[in-house]
């Protein structure tokens, strides 16, 4: 032993090395067979796969161009980063996009922009922008909201989400007067830092679930009157990225908090199935959000990508026969994130955004429905000028998640799925998610919410208006193809959207259901 010893002491380091380098090599040539690269060239192969695994991160450094990545290339992650810092987020010595591309967007400017009067809102904040339209006003729910910002943080749950991430969500929705969708995973503290609140849930039901995983009425009255900064329901029918696509929860991920927030049992795999059960039709989905309506006395909508329209169709005609229906329709564009989801959904099933929502806008203007309705757009809108463009098709919120994410920290590691989130934002790893100063983040988001008003602002301005609801069809241009170089919005998708009623900023700053109050003056 004593002689054993003596030799393995004598062993240099590179000796050790070869030593271990000479196992791996047994190993992959005699134990494995699951790697072929490996096996066929030992010790050498694993380079491979360790470079395979660092591509994405190479090329998204030191290869792709400014303009070339996505879902967010570089100039546009730069510029929600700049903004969330309150830094320089100008360019200089003139645009590097190619300006003649496909799809690429012009807003039309006016030859004398507006004029901002003295003591108008926006000379005191340049930055205020509320919605203009009330979120349940025509259907008369006991308590309608009007949102005090057009931007707002989309559907993202925790559990998706680390809860350091949400909690710094809230706190930055306070900050910057907007609100907060839950998500589909139910109502956390960590949604309870001082925002408005919408609350999401789809086919799980989770945080109002019954023990046959149905749609609990009472929890959800409950919930409405234990939590105040609820101030509208949302329905999930379908989100972009995997339309009519169920998805389990692993069993290893419920932990007792999320167990309770969510009402269901600790360490037991959780089904959300394709489909609702607390209805099965267009008529049963009406009567629901009725229901829930007249229960809860909050605004109730409905957020689902866009496909078929047949269905769409269905429910504009009851909204006529009735005169009832949702007080706001999400629309999801198939390019919109999620924490997971099959290529085969996210790359192919459901509509982009400008085609999915002008197909919608167009099934409720032929039945003169818009005026009931507040639309929100939802899929890669975080940016002012595509903003004006959504304003421009009939939108009157846009809300944000991956933009959301990007100003708390995220930087596109594109591994949401993996719990290994390395900005701390898409994990449960505690060790992770203590990168996250919430206090510090929360600002980050407010700012980021606030810079895109304020240079939103400055685009209706040169356009010539006070409120991007003013926007029309024809202030806006996309490039086509060689053939006709360029079309208006109204040209290319066939409609001009309906006039939003709008008298003045002024008179929406005035008015008393700017971020939830419950009456008018």
């Amino acid at each position: 032993m004593e002689q054993l010893l003596e030799i393995l002491g004598n062993i240099s380091w590179w000796g050790w090395i070869l030593i271990f380098l000479a196992i791996v090599a047994i190993r992959d040539i005699f134990f494995q067979k699951a790697h072929t690269i490996s096996h066929n060239f030992p010790v050498v192969g694993h380079l491979r796969y360790w470079l395979e695994s660092i591509g994405p991160e190479m090329r998204q450094y030191f290869v792709a161009n400014n303009r070339e990545e996505l879902p967010f290339n570089r100039i546009e992650r730069s510029w929600i980063y700049a903004s969330a810092k309150k830094e320089n987020n100008y360019e200089g010595f003139g645009t590097d996009r190619d300006i003649y591309a496909h799809q690429h967007i012009f807003v039309k400017n006016q030859m004398m922009a507006y004029k901002v009067p003295e003591n108008h809102p926006n000379t005191l904040d340049k930055s205020f922008l509320p919605c203009a339209k009330v979120i349940g006003l025509h259907n008369k729910r006991d308590r309608p909201y009007r949102p005090a910002s057009i931007i707002n943080v989309s559907a993202m749950s925790f559990g998706s989400l680390s809860a350091a991430a949400v909690a710094a969500m809230n706190k930055g929705v306070a900050k910057a007067g907007a609100y907060h969708n839950t998500g589909e995973g139910g109502l956390s503290p960590y949604h309870k830092q001082g925002g408005d609140v919408i609350f999401h849930f789809g086919t799980g039901y989770f945080g109002v679930r019954s023990s046959d995983g149905n749609l609990s009425m009472e929890k959800l009255k409950q919930l409405v009157i234990d939590n105040p900064c609820i101030k509208a329901i949302e329905i999930k029918l379908s989100q972009g990225a995997k339309p009519g696509k169920g998805g389990v929860l692993p069993g290893a991920k419920i932990t007792p908090e999320l167990a309770e927030i969510r009402g269901v049992e600790v360490g037991k795999d959780v089904l959300s199935p394709a489909t609702h059960k607390a209805f099965n039709n267009v008529p049963e989905l009406l009567q629901l959000i009725e229901k829930i309506a007249d229960e809860t006395g909050l605004p109730v909508g409905i957020k689902g990508a866009i496909g078929k329209l047949d269905q769409w169709e269905e429910l504009a005609e009851l909204m006529i026969e009735t005169g009832k229906g949702p007080d706001f329709i999400t629309v999801d564009g198939g390019e919109g994130g999620t924490g997971a989801a099959p290529p085969s959904f996210a790359d192919h099933v459901s509509l982009p955004w400008v085609y999915g929502f002008s197909s919608l806008y167009k099934v409720f203007q032929r039945r003169n429905l818009t005026d009931r309705i507040v639309f929100i757009g939802s899929g890669k809108l975080g940016f002012p000028a595509k903003a004006a463009m959504a304003f421009a098709m009939g939108v009157d919120c846009i809300n944000v998640a991956r933009e959301a994410m990007m100003s708390i920290g995220c930087i596109q590691a594109q591994i949401c799925h993996t719990n290994r989130c390395p900005s701390g934002v898409a994990t449960q790893s505690k060790w992770l998610q203590n990168g996250i100063d919430v206090p510090l983040k929360s600002d980050r988001l407010a700012q980021y919410f606030k810079t895109f008003r304020k240079e939103l602002v400055e685009i209706t301005h040169a356009a010539g208006y006070e409120h991007p609801c003013q926007f029309t069809m024809n202030d806006v241009q996309v490039n086509v193809d060689d053939d006709e170089l360029y079309r208006t919005l109204r040209s290319s998708y066939g409609y001009n959207k309906n006039p939003v009623p709008f008298s003045s900023m002024q008179k929406l700053h005035d008015c008393d259901y700017l971020g939830g109050k419950d009456s008018l003056k």
